[in-house]
């Protein structure tokens, strides 16, 4: 901020012991500390705030994000490294596996309702076929004599 180096600080000093006088010059210095330290403060407090918003705003996510664009090599990198790590760490009690066995259970109920759906459609095309049969025999079958008079 201010760039002030060891003479500057002894030329002020100097001047200040002329203009306010020895008996003072502690108290002045006390209170100019006291400025100084409240005004880091609220510097402090300032940044804070505005860390707080750019967090809120999204604005790490999207330097993360640029980060990742200029360098797609480390990108692809940890991609990689946290692939390999959940293969590594998969757990057959997680909801994955648990998941899997509600799919065969399902697999499992499908195939049993559509083996009992065929089973009734043979049934039925043969019940069909047996009265097509019946009707046929029925209708090739001679007739009774009339009676003649």
């Amino acid at each position: 901020m201010f760039d002030l180096g060891w003479t500057e600080l002894l030329l002020i000093g100097i001047v200040a012991l002329i203009v306010v006088g020895p008996k003072d010059l502690p108290m002045l210095f006390r209170r100019v500390g006291e400025f100084v330290g409240k005004a880091k403060g609220m510097a402090r407090e300032f940044s804070r705030a505005m860390d707080q918003a750019a967090d809120d705003a999204g604005v790490k996510d999207v330097s993360k994000t640029l980060r990742a664009a200029t360098n797609p090599l480390e990108t692809g990198l940890n991609s990689a490294a946290k692939a390999a790590k959940s293969f590594t760490e998969f757990d057959a009690d997680s909801e994955t596996g648990k998941l899997a066995e509600e799919r065969a259970d399902a697999a499992r109920k499908i195939k049993e309702a559509s083996a009992k759906m065929a089973s009734d459609r043979v049934a039925r095309e043969k019940a069909e076929a047996e009265a097509a049969a019946a009707i046929t025999k029925a209708e090739e079958a001679p007739s009774a004599p009339k009676d003649s008079e």
